[in-house]
């Protein structure tokens, strides 16, 4: 008797606990999630030495690329340039809001001082704690904090002779494979309960069972991949509901690859963010440092080129939400978060050269008696050298939308060629769907 009411009762203990187990972000998290819009994704790994697609090298690999790959490039792996503080910085400087660090790759390489494998950062000449270092870093510049994770474990599989690939084999899956679910968790627990708040986490792989363990270590986490809609290095057809991430590389890999890595020009990553935004995303977009510990320099250049376009016109893709459409022609739309402005993207460069005036007409777009326009960034009073010059901005509603003529008059670089988009806030607006009205002659010939 004693021992079936123990039964009940430890049935009903269990039956309460899974009733009462997380199984979705919360709500107002994945808000402020969407508020942030940009991060900076960090792809960096023992094999970056070699230049090799992140971990991929690992499936479907030899015996002997294996042992070399998991015993060699510990031995050599020793980033003396390592500064995360640089890194943060110029993630600041660029409008991140959040990072998102490979703390483990499909390679199974820990880049934080675990206990759980001697497959891990501690082992090398380095001997720090990467994981560690970068989290305070960002911290520091008040970043908030993302671990990538993956679940696959290309080491694990290899050290437990299973063929290695990537969701091929019941063994791949940490649900189907109960030892590797137990590594995943030991690792995770270490992640996320010797580092602080963690705020996001990414899990590149099957996450069932992972991601309720990790709401369950910190109930406030907010899982990406593994949650909601991550798409890579593409973008959907139109405005998707929110929240989701796309992730881009910079190049053409995502870890630092050293020959015939042609970048993104500064404008298509800027121009990237903007269409993002106005489809209601967030854009996570990697970096790829090299071995010696620093960013590449073209990357490093193009986030320059990202941080002054960002001084000027970080509110326009910042706590934003989509307009009605996202965009008309070649203009791209956000609105305010909870107002009625919305933020005008307008091809600059070539289009609309610096020092001259610009007539558009937003058809989407009706004014009211309390509309404003103005440019981000810049007064429109004065443009440099010019004078009697007329630079102020003038709007007027129409019948066929809001007519707007402004001057690009802000000067970013020597040669006044900045090729970016310029940024026009329009206060107090309303939509004007577009609607055919007229009735169309069914006579003869008149189609």
């Amino acid at each position: 008797m004693l021992r079936r009411i123990f039964l009940a009762a430890s049935c009903l203990v269990v039956c309460v606990y899974a009733s009462a187990q997380k199984t979705a972000n919360d709500p107002a998290k994945e808000k402020w999630f969407m508020d942030l819009g940009l991060g900076m994704f960090i792809h960096w790994s023992v094999d970056v030495q070699v230049g090799a697609v992140i971990s991929h090298s690992m499936a479907g690999a030899s015996d002997q690329y294996l042992e070399r790959f998991t015993t060699e490039l510990p031995k050599t792996f020793n980033p003396r340039k390592f500064n995360p503080d640089d890194w943060a910085v110029l993630a600041k400087l660029a409008g991140m809001k959040y990072v998102v660090f490979t703390a483990k790759h499909h390679a199974g390489f820990c880049m934080w001082d675990t206990k759980t494998t001697p497959f891990n950062i501690m082992n090398t000449p380095f001997k720090k704690d990467a994981t560690r270092a970068i989290f305070d870093a960002f911290r520091k510049q008040g970043i908030a904090i993302g671990v990538y994770f993956s679940p696959e474990d290309f080491y694990y599989l290899y050290k437990h002779k299973v063929p290695i690939g990537r969701m091929q084999l019941p063994q791949h899956f940490p649900e189907k494979n109960p030892g590797l679910m137990a590594y995943d968790k030991s690792q995770l627990k270490e992640l996320l309960t010797n580092y602080g708040k963690i705020d996001f986490i990414f899990f590149d792989g099957p996450a069932e069972g992972l991601k309720e363990y990790a709401w369950e270590l910190q109930p406030d986490i907010v899982v990406t991949r593994g949650q909601m809609n991550t798409p890579e290095q593409e973008l959907p057809d139109s405005v998707m509901p929110g929240p989701w991430e796309a992730c881009f590389t910079m190049g053409t890999d995502w870890q630092y690859k050293p020959t015939n890595d042609p970048q993104k020009s500064g404008t298509e990553m800027i121009n990237m963010l903007i269409e993002t935004r106005a489809k209601g995303g967030n854009l996570l977009l990697n970096v790829g440092p090299k071995p010696d510990g620093e960013i590449q320099i073209e990357q490093e250049a193009l986030l320059r080129e990202l941080a002054l376009w960002n001084l000027a016109n970080e509110e326009s893709v910042h706590g934003v939400r989509p307009w009605h459409i996202a965009r008309e022609g070649n203009v791209w739309f956000t609105r305010g978060k909870d107002s009625s402005t919305v933020y005008a993207f307008v091809p600059g460069g070539k289009e609309w050269k610096y020092g001259e005036r610009k007539e558009l007409v937003l058809r989407t777009l009706e004014g009211t008696p309390q509309t404003k326009v103005s440019i981000l960034g810049y007064a429109s009073e004065l443009v440099e050298y010019k004078e009697g010059f007329d630079a102020g901005i003038y709007s007027q509603s129409t019948p066929v939308g809001l007519l707007i003529s402004a001057v690009n008059g802000q000067r970013f670089y020597t040669d006044r060629k900045w090729p970016n988009p310029v940024v026009i806030r329009i206060e107090n607006v309303k939509y004007r769907p577009l609607i055919n009205s007229y009735k169309q002659s069914t006579l003869d010939g008149a189609k």
